[in-house]
């Protein structure tokens, strides 16, 4: 393929991903009113008796009705896209090794998945805690906008946090790297995973950072096991 043939295959898996987001959209518009609650569970908790999420213009509420569909659509269509994404690379692949289409696409999305509920159940409480607690001497006013920016890069980042080892196997199937490679560098991948929980995390101190920067050293040291026992031989 040339290079405007890969561009003209990239736009393809790209306009069919998007397609499935959309579509995924109109089921996940019925339940938006549930799926927001449950979005906002973990700040609600903290918040005094009686008090809501506020929002400041007009349309607010149905433009956050409509990023929850969106967020709630893409982990739902999250297989789909992941196999757009082994449809792209596939044709570089050797006949023996696009037998792995369907360990491909089951860890990513099942990891993806995990890395959106780790981030639910563990992160957000902890943060939403801290934030609350640290203005506790104040009136909280959080709008929808403010409080689903922080869900977002939260979420996702952490979803795809959780594709390491996935990422892990394939490239060590590939004999790009190996368990002896990914060892020698763990020092530098300690200071790259604190810098990326840095990012994501919401709150400055380090123990919302460990929380997320342990479990992706622990992803770290599954790559490496994954590496040793499914890495290309010589």
């Amino acid at each position: 393929m040339t290079f405007l043939e890969h561009l003209q295959e990239l736009r393809k898996r790209l306009l069919y991903s998007i397609s499935a987001v959309i579509i995924g959209v109109i089921p996940a518009w019925i339940f938006s009113k549930d799926i927001y609650q449950i979005l906002a569970r973990p700040v609600t908790k903290y918040l005094p008796p009686g008090e809501k999420l506020a929002y400041t213009t007009l349309t607010a509420p149905f433009m956050l009705y409509i990023k929850v569909s969106f967020l709630a659509s893409i982990f739902f269509t999250s297989p789909f896209i992941f196999f757009q994404l082994w449809q792209f690379v596939s044709p570089g692949l050797y006949p023996k090794e696009k037998k792995y289409v369907i360990p491909f696409v089951t860890f990513t999305s099942l990891f993806f998945i995990l890395g959106g509920l780790f981030g639910y159940y563990i992160v957000f409480p902890w943060a939403c805690r801290f934030f609350i607690k640290m203005g506790s001497d104040f009136r909280p006013v959080i709008t929808v906008d403010q409080y689903f920016s922080f869900a977002l890069k939260v979420l996702l980042g952490i979803a795809l946090v959780f594709e390491l080892p996935t990422l892990i196997f394939f490239l060590s199937r590939l004999g790009i790297i190996n368990h002896k490679w990914l060892i020698k560098q763990f020092k530098y991948a300690v200071l790259v995973t604190f810098i990326i929980a840095a990012i994501i995390t919401p709150t400055p101190d380090m123990i919302t950072q460990s929380i997320i920067a342990i479990p992706m050293l622990a992803l770290y040291g599954i790559g490496i096991g994954i590496a040793y026992i499914f890495g290309k031989r010589k």
